[in-house]
C-alpha cells in the first residue's frame, strides 16, 4: 500500500489504488476529461466514489430495502 500526501483541499492524505475498469468505461471517463467536465481521470473517479458513498448513506431502512433501492438507482454501476 502506498500512501501519498498530495496538494489538495485541506492537504488530505490520499491513498493510491489500482483498478481494472472496462475499456469502454475508461474511454467515457476520458471523454469527460477532454470536454472539461473533470480536470483528470483521478478526479472523475473520486467524484464517482463520493457520489456512491453519499447514495449509500440515506438514513434508516432495512438492509434488504436499501439493497433493492440502490440496485434501481445505480446507473453508474452497470457494466
Amino acid at each position: 500500500m502506498t500512501v501519498l500526501v498530495l496538494p489538495n483541499k485541506g492537504n488530505q492524505t490520499m491513498e493510491r489504488v489500482t483498478l481494472r475498469i472496462p475499456k469502454q468505461q475508461i474511454e467515457e471517463v476520458e471523454q469527460m476529461v477532454e470536454t472539461g467536465e473533470y480536470p483528470n481521470r483521478s478526479e472523475a473517479i473520486r467524484s464517482a466514489v463520493r457520489e456512491m458513498l453519499s447514495e449509500h448513506d440515506t438514513g434508516p431502512e432495512r438492509p434488504s430495502e436499501k439493497r433493492q433501492r440502490r440496485r434501481k438507482e445505480r446507473t453508474w454501476a452497470k457494466v
